[in-house]
Parts: C-alpha cells; structure tokens; sequence
C-alpha cells in the first residue's frame, strides 16, 4: 500500500470513482516500480533471509525509531503524537516477534506441522482441519497444504 491507496479511498468516499480508480492503479504502479528497485537492490533474497531482515527492521523500529519518534514529539508538546508512537512502537514488537517465530518455523521445518492438533484454516475457501499438520490437499477447494495457515496466528503461529 502506499499513499495512492489511501487518496484513492477519499476520492471513493467524495464520489470521484474515476479518479479513484486513477488513484488505484497508480498505486499498483507504483508497487511494481518498487518491487524492481528493491530487487536491483539485493533487496529480496529467500524467506529464511527475508524473515531476518524483517526481524531487524521490526526491531530497529521498537527500540529505536519509534521512541525517538516519542521523544521528539514530547519535546515540541505534542504528547498525542508521542503516545501513537509509543504505541506504534508495541504494534513493531509484535511484528517482530511473530517474524522469530515464523523464522523458528522455517528453520525447524515445522511450518505446516504441530506437536498438539490445532486447527488449521484454508487461506482460499475457508476450510478448517483439526490436526497435527493440514491436510495435502483442501478437501473443499483442491488447494495444496501450503494454503493452510493456523486459524489461530496469535497462538498458533
């Protein structure tokens, strides 16, 4: 996403649909322009290094970025905008932390296995499964296993 995006849903909103969806493609665009820059740049490499440069720019961002954010608005007074900070800055440890884990998970080999059952949910069509691993195949919509994520990301991850 990017700032297109969010002009896109004000235009919506005004009742500018053909400038919005000007917005919208734009926004696609600019994605694509970005995407090819990063990878000129190194930027995109496999998930194992992906996850940990996720988890260092998620971690630079909670214990750094962000309260110098806080700091910087407490000393102008605005205190509104240090406490979205403060909090933005939680929000980037959550990230952060989700990211080791995953990162756990595709180092063990255990992304799509469990040692207790939980259930386990179609990203596509929705279907749950209860058990240790997904099925390899969706019963519902004939997806491979690799569709399934836990139903539960805050436990399950």
């Amino acid at each position: 996403r990017n700032k297109y995006t969010f002009f896109a849903k004000v235009a919506r909103k005004e009742g500018y649909h053909y400038v919005a969806k000007i917005f919208e493609e734009t926004a696609i665009n600019e994605m694509r322009h970005a995407n090819d820059h990063f990878k000129l740049m190194g930027g995109i490499a496999d998930t194992i290094a992906n996850l940990q440069e996720a988890i260092e720019g998620e971690d630079y961002e909670t214990t750094t970025m962000y309260k110098d954010f806080a700091a910087v608005a407490k000393e102008e007074g605005n205190m509104e905008a240090a406490v979205k900070f403060e909090m933005i800055g939680k929000v980037e440890a959550e990230h952060r932390d989700r990211y080791k884990k995953l990162l756990a998970r595709v180092k063990a080999g255990t992304v799509y296995t469990r040692d207790e059952p939980i259930t386990w949910k179609c990203s596509l069509c929705g279907y749950l499964h209860e058990g240790t691993e997904p099925p390899e195949k969706c019963p519902a919509c004939a997806h491979p296993k690799e569709y399934y994520e836990p139903a539960n990301l805050d436990t399950d991850i």
